[in-house]
């Protein structure tokens, strides 16, 4: 990718962020919670696969629209519902054929092993610090805003290192370590603003994947790690759930998984031809945004 690329694409991501904030504010204007959902599940569906934190960015845009719901932060978590709706729906006619194939042949059972083995370390650590998680890196736009500026740096420094040794370069041939490599990395995403995606790529790439298929491992493991959070989760808040909940949970998950669709569609082709660079100014470029409405007051 040129620099004159990188710039063309970095100034399109920052414009679209600029929009972002031109719709919260006629949100906030509006103060409609049903539209404040929409909003939330248009940030989930444009953030989740892109290496930039959709949690980050939810939170963040849930105080901006000052969006107060009964059951807290289980609103961000579920509407991600609707992203593992669209991997399943993307991937719907590969999972069937994975799914006949499970009997009888011994490389999709491998390749759903490392599935399994590269969601466990998430999900254990995500069991036992859950309530922390919540309580206070969720509340915290500063754990936010830091995470995503070390993030945007790591990925600087990862795309200037010498050209890792690529060993895989289909999806189903990926081994048990290179899995476990992914599902370490992904622990990282624990933290708001970190990006579960962009962990994951990194961890697959640094693992011997090449670029496109640590992507599409990362949507792949998607699926359990999603959604193992949004049943958890929901479980944990059913008794406070009211029926103008289930109805804004609804609207985001619906809202998260058409724009999803379209975020997974682009970025397997952009990663076919580009490196992350981009994503690393963008990281940088919203932490410092964050730092300055902390600041001012404004978070």
């Amino acid at each position: 990718m040129s620099p004159r690329q990188t710039r063309r694409t970095l100034v399109r991501l920052v414009l679209a962020f600029l929009g972002l904030i031109l719709i919260i504010i006629s949100a906030r204007t509006l103060r409609n919670d049903w539209w404040n959902a929409a909003v939330l599940g248009l940030v989930q569906g444009l953030t989740e696969f892109l290496p930039i934190s959709s949690t980050g960015h939810l939170l963040i845009v849930s105080d901006l629209l000052r969006f107060q719901s009964s059951i807290g932060g289980t609103f961000e978590i579920f509407i991600q519902l609707g992203t593992v709706l669209a991997v399943a729906g993307y991937y719907a006619r590969d999972l069937l054929g994975q799914a006949r194939a499970l009997p009888s042949d011994a490389a999709t059972r491998r390749f759903w092993l490392g599935i399994v083995v590269a969601f466990v370390p998430a999900a254990i650590f995500g069991l036992l610090l859950r309530d922390w998680i919540k309580q206070v890196l969720f509340e915290s736009p500063m754990v936010i805003a830091s995470s995503l500026i070390i993030g945007g740096i790591v990925f600087l420094l990862v795309e200037r290192l010498p050209q890792q040794i690529v060993s895989t370069r289909e999806v189903t041939r990926i081994t048990l370590r290179q899995a476990l490599g992914v599902g370490v990395s992904q622990v990282l995403a624990l933290i708001p603003g970190v990006s579960r995606s962009g962990a994951s790529i990194v961890g697959g790439m640094l693992s011997g994947l090449d670029r496109k298929t640590a992507t599409a491992f990362s949507f792949y493991l998607a699926i359990p790690t999603l959604g193992a959070a949004t049943v958890v989760d929901l479980l944990a808040s059913l008794g406070d759930l009211t029926a103008a909940d289930i109805g804004r949970l609804a609207i985001g998950a619906i809202v998260a998984m058409v724009i999803g669709w379209f975020s997974i569609a682009w970025l397997l082709r952009y990663v076919a031809n580009h490196s992350f660079v981009v994503f690393g100014y963008y990281r940088i470029i919203v932490g410092v945004v964050i730092l300055a409405l902390v600041a001012a007051g404004g978070l």
